[in-house]
């Protein structure tokens, strides 16, 4: 299956973010030259994306990237009905606090039984 892209908006100078790329093969959101990602894994028959890393190189830190990544998760979880599970501490400790808008996306322990 190919490679679906996103753009996410905001945080570069000419208005546009970067090119963010869904690498669903091998479950990671990246950068076009796959240099930055967020790698998750699907939990509960794909209902629940689990969110277990962020990379971005110190090359690249500071630009906004791994916010980016967190925005294009939280969306393709949006669109595919699917909860998150934060564990990734970048995610649960910096992007949510910032961004709470997207904790109405997050795993409950309700949702266990589905698990």
């Amino acid at each position: 299956m190919a490679a679906a892209t996103t753009t996410t908006a905001g945080g570069g100078t000419s208005g546009e973010g970067p090119k963010i790329v869904w690498n669903q093969p091998q479950q990671r959101f990246e950068t076009e030259d796959k240099k930055a990602y967020l790698q998750y894994a699907l939990r509960g028959g794909g209902g629940v994306m689990d969110i277990v890393h962020t990379f971005v190189p110190p090359s690249k830190r500071g630009l906004g990237l791994a916010s980016h990544l967190c925005v294009s998760a939280f969306q393709h979880a949006k669109t595919n009905s699917m909860s998150v599970v934060p564990t990734c501490s970048y995610v649960s400790d910096t992007f949510l606090p910032r961004n709470p808008t997207w904790n109405s996306l997050l795993y409950s322990e309700d949702l266990k039984s589905h698990m």
